[in-house]
């Protein structure tokens, strides 16, 4: 997703207060610090994935290499900027890169910054969804062609056409799904492209058809936990994908005339500076080893949302209730050094 581009005070409020419970705890850096880590600034994005990534990565880097590590806000707009002008922060562990591929390409060979392993070890899926339950009762809804033909199934009003759901203002997604949308010619199918205020709007609407198997259209990403919670189908627009139509018109606001593209993969690294990892070999070498499934991650945010949990804690939880995925990262004093630390914790 995220992507996303946008803060609300309560996102805001949140993201500090965990940082700053975080950063005031008892615990300094592990006495395996033999000084070559040193100082650094971890990107805490505004969405749940990124924030839990952050935190496992800050107190990995903290406890496991000695390494002061801070979390700092960010989004992509912002933290993006700042990555390729100043190399800071020295970590960002989700980085959804579509809109600036050539800018972090340029930044990779001027040896500025180095890709870590992306924290998605499958990739990430953006796309048009439709439910599961939907698919089963009628196998072509899993086709754009199909959606089009059975368009009395998605029930609208004289007044008023059956809801697309795209994404909320400012996040990069919202250009791009409502330009697909146009190309897709779907509002002559009497689909209306709605525009959900926030990102827990967009989940509300899917949560609320899926629990009375209502009809439901519209974009969504993987991993998420609505992707973990619901079954869902990607609906096949019958083309490939369009790199160059994707990057040149889908992402522009101004495209006057948008062609059919499946979303291409999105690029989703951990970006590092160059300057970190090579203060800090074996740190980097942990940031290009780790990585979740999207089952995994799927899992991790459902709970978090289940239990309205921040990024802090479910740091905590994936650490004391997944270790045998993340042992597999790090050496056995590594090991050792998290696990004294979070028993402490």
């Amino acid at each position: 997703m995220k992507r996303f581009t946008t803060f609300t005070l309560a996102t805001l409020f949140s993201l500090f207060i965990s940082a700053s419970l975080y950063a005031d705890h008892k615990h300094q850096p592990s006495s395996r610090d033999d000084g070559s880590c040193g100082s650094l600034e971890v990107a805490d994005m505004n969405w749940n994935s990124a924030s839990f990534v952050a935190h496992v990565d800050q107190f990995i880097l903290e406890h496991g290499f000695g390494c002061e590590a801070t979390l700092v806000l960010g989004n992509t707009k912002i933290t993006g900027a700042s990555l390729l002008s100043e190399s800071k922060p020295e970590v960002v562990p989700e980085f959804w890169g579509n809109a600036v591929r050539e800018e972090l390409a340029e930044a990779v060979q001027e040896q500025k910054i180095r890709y870590g392993r992306s924290p998605f070890i499958d990739g990430a899926i953006e796309a048009f969804w439709v439910p599961a339950y939907m698919v089963e009762s009628t196998p072509e809804l899993a086709t754009i062609a199909g959606i089009k033909k059975n368009a009395h199934l998605f029930p609208s009003t004289s007044e008023k056409p059956f809801p697309f759901y795209g994404c909320p203002k400012g996040w990069i997604c919202h250009t791009s799904s409502r330009n697909i949308f146009k190309a897709l010619e779907l509002d002559k199918a009497n689909f209306e492209f709605t525009t959900p205020p926030t990102g827990a709007d967009l989940d509300a609407s899917l949560q609320e058809a899926y629990d009375s198997k209502a009809p439901w259209f519209g974009y969504y990403w993987s991993p998420t936990a609505i992707m973990g919670r619901y079954k869902m189908v990607k609906v096949d627009f019958g083309v490939g994908v369009d790199e160059q139509e994707f990057k040149n018109c889908s992402l522009r606001a101004d495209c006057p005339n948008p062609k059919v593209t499946m979303f291409p993969a999105p690029m989703v690294q951990t970006i590092v500076a160059s300057e970190f990892a090579e203060r800090a070999p074996k740190a980097f070498q942990y940031l290009s080893r780790r990585g979740w499934t999207n089952d995994q991650m799927n899992e991790i945010l459902a709970w978090m949302d289940d239990n309205q949990a921040d990024g802090l804690a479910a740091m905590e939880h994936f650490l004391r209730n997944y270790q045998s995925i993340w042992v597999r990262w790090v050496d056995g004093k590594t090991v050792r050094s998290v696990r004294k630390a979070l028993d402490e914790f």
